[in-house]
């Protein structure tokens, strides 16, 4: 599929209540889980030990931090929806984040996007997304929740 172009808050809004669709699915390694767990001086052993996790975990293996699969939204995200002219994106807030599945490592995942609202505030376009990040033959997903962007086009 190939993603959905968007250039104006009137683009934007064409979508406004639609599912925006889904991104490729990405595998979630242990070189992924232990580079992720350095940068954020996280190496609790359910993440960073394969086998004490696959003995004592729980899981079977390591799992995936949970904010490692939060931090993939920027990648899966522009596989769904390709912002143009753009002069400034921010990431605004996240609302009713929850983590309801953990996600193994080598487990794939992918973002399916919905645009939950879409208003212009004075030439802002702000953006609330619910997301939904899916773990391939899984019935639970990683995460739900509602992302929120603001966007300045030019």
């Amino acid at each position: 599929m190939n993603p959905i172009a968007i250039g104006s808050f009137e683009d934007f809004e064409k979508y406004n209540g639609l599912e925006l669709g889904a991104s490729d699915y990405f595998r979630i390694t242990q070189g992924q889980i232990n580079l992720f767990a350095d940068a954020t001086i996280d190496h609790q052993w359910i993440h960073t030990d394969p086998e004490r996790a696959k003995n004592e975990g729980g899981f079977g293996s390591t799992i995936a931090h949970g904010y490692l699969t939060l931090s993939l939204v920027p990648h899966l995200w522009e596989q769904i929806v390709q912002v143009q002219n753009l002069k400034m994106m921010i990431n605004y807030g996240i609302e009713s984040l929850r983590f309801a599945q953990a996600v193994t490592v080598d487990s794939e995942v992918r973002l399916v996007a919905k645009l939950k609202n879409v208003a212009n505030l004075r030439g802002t376009v702000k953006a609330e997304v619910e997301v939904k990040l899916e773990i391939k033959d899984q019935k639970k997903p990683a995460f739900t929740g509602v992302l929120v962007f603001l966007y300045h086009f030019h």
